[in-house]
């Protein structure tokens, strides 16, 4: 099966609107792994791993996000690295 992994930053009102945990249960519904962790400048970093149209599904939706999110910008980049195991948020 190939695998893709891609990493997102996501701008806008996406921290303290349940994001992370959204992305999270759209991940694992498409079956991927990867993070959504918050950063300090106020973004939330996505990583995205698995079947590539899995992992196209999940990165349109980031630019919807939950209910009271809005996202203003979101940055793609595809990174070599070993999937992780599972989806956290962090």
């Amino acid at each position: 099966m190939e695998t893709t992994c891609v990493k997102a930053l996501v701008t806008g009102k996406v921290q303290g609107v349940w994001y992370r945990r959204a992305t999270q249960e759209q991940a694992l519904q498409q079956g991927l792994t990867g993070h959504a962790i918050n950063l300090p400048d106020g973004r939330v970093e996505v990583l995205l791993c698995g079947r590539p149209e899995a992992v196209r599904e999940v990165g349109e939706w980031l630019w919807r996000g939950p209910e009271h999110a809005r996202v203003t910008h979101v940055e793609f980049n595809v990174v070599e690295t070993h999937a992780p195991d599972d989806f956290r948020t962090g």
